[in-house]
């Protein structure tokens, strides 16, 4: 029987949900892979993984490489049981699920890379917005943790995008279509950027509202008029032009919110407006918001339109606001966690290899709050190394992947080998201190 990685029990549990995802085969490289790239201190590639699970030498490398090139496996399948499992241990039970979607490049070079092109990248840095590489589609479930003042958005499901292939608001859709499906009851709000909206929203499943900005040439229209039996014909499906988004804002009567956005406390002017945007939605009524800030001169400062007709407008734009966090995930996940270092060029490999890192970013948050946060202060353990952060309250992502690390070194040290009959358990943290910082 092939050798299995040393996992502590509060980490082993969350790979097992995933158990039914694979084969007995590719388990044992699925858990091996994720925990390596949490315990990894350096290059988080396919053989980084390896290494940093510590089955570098009991694995051949070919084992890794098949798990993302050949092996019978399904990232989507994957990622709704990650969705229930996040549902399950940090959600409120019944609440609606929020999910903020949006898409990013990771750069790659190589002629022979899949799916890779030049294209925009908004958070490539100087002025230069265009990058050569993989564009993921995200969608995140938006959480709140009791030990964090702000939202968290959890990555579940990530799709390749490609040039020939289906658009980033198509893609999108399947994606809701999958996380509904997993949300069960619950109803679905989405929400996301500027470019997501267009057709592929006309079939949205029942139970799911879509948040988004609108651009300001959006042509508006009246709701369709309802019939009074005079008029022969196909009934119609729109009424009268409004006018575009910029042009209305003009007349608009406004209502002053004091709102907490982005952590900060905002007095912001607000209108809204029931009626079609008949070229993204359809039929199906929409409202437009239009926000402008107290002392703006502008007409507006942004524009949303959304298919919830319900929600006060002043929480629309608090859920709106929650979408920044998966910026912030993105930061984490690429920095911290080494997201995207993996060099992969096949097609399936390429298109398993981030989704597998996001998930890994997931479960490590799940971790942290189901099993490490109750136990141990990360934040007076990280004021106890650098006292000089006096106004540290909360633990950070990286504070949490240390933690992970640590438990994972240490779980591996006190392993019993069965050529040993009782080997001297390593329990003093500062040897699993070095390892992980070294």
């Amino acid at each position: 029987m092939s050798p299995e990685p040393a996992l502590p029990a509060t980490w082993q549990v969350l790979p097992a949900e995933f158990r039914r995802c694979f084969s007995s085969s590719t388990f044992p490289v699925f858990c091996a892979l994720t925990t390596g790239l949490a315990a990894c201190t350096r290059f988080r590639t396919v053989t980084g993984m390896l290494i940093g699970a510590g089955m570098n030498l009991a694995w051949r490398h070919e084992r890794a490489h098949r798990f993302f090139s050949r092996a019978v496996w399904c990232t989507d399948h994957v990622g709704m049981v990650l969705a229930r499992l996040i549902l399950a241990a940090l959600a409120e039970t019944g609440a609606p699920v929020v999910v903020a979607i949006d898409d990013n490049v990771t750069r790659r070079s190589g002629k022979k890379v899949h799916g890779a092109f030049w294209q925009y990248n908004g958070s490539a840095t100087g002025t230069t917005k265009t990058s050569r590489g993989n564009c993921f589609v995200t969608l995140r479930i938006v959480v709140h943790l009791p030990f964090l003042p702000r939202a968290m958005c959890l990555p579940v499901l990530a799709r390749l995008y490609v040039k020939d292939g289906p658009g980033k608001a198509a893609i999108a859709a399947e994606l809701t279509t999958l996380q509904a499906a997993a949300a069960g009851d619950r109803p679905i709000h989405v929400v996301a950027d500027a470019a997501y909206h267009g057709k592929p929203l006309h079939t949205l499943p029942e139970g799911v509202s879509w948040t988004c900005r609108i651009p300001r040439n959006a042509v508006l229209y009246n709701l369709a008029p309802e019939r009074d039996g005079k008029r022969r014909g196909r009934p119609r499906t729109k009424g009268e032009r409004l006018g575009q988004v910029a042009e209305l804002a003009a007349c608009r009567s406004w209502k002053i919110h004091t709102l907490r956005l982005y952590d900060k406390q905002r007095t912001l002017r607000i209108s809204e407006l029931r009626c079609l945007w008949y070229g993204s939605f359809g039929a199906r009524p929409v409202r437009v918001i239009w926000v402008r800030a107290i002392d703006s001169e502008k007409a507006f400062d942004l524009a949303l339109v959304t298919t919830d007709l319900h929600t006060p407008a002043e929480q629309l734009m608090i859920r709106y606001s929650w979408r920044w966090s998966i910026e912030q995930a993105f930061l984490e996940a690429r920095h911290l966690l080494g997201v995207g270092q993996a060099r992969n060029r096949t097609e399936k490999a390429v298109e398993r290899t981030l989704p597998l890192g996001v998930i890994a970013y997931s479960l490590v948050i799940v971790w942290y709050a189901r099993h490490a946060h109750a136990t141990t202060d990360v934040v007076a353990e990280h004021r106890r190394r650098s006292p000089w952060y006096r106004t540290k309250t909360q633990p950070s992502f990286d504070d949490m992947l240390a933690l992970l690390r640590r438990t994972i070194i240490a779980a591996r040290f006190s392993a019993t080998p069965p050529s040993q009959a009782d080997p001297t358990k390593i329990e003093d943290e500062a040897l699993t201190w070095a390892y992980a910082m070294g």
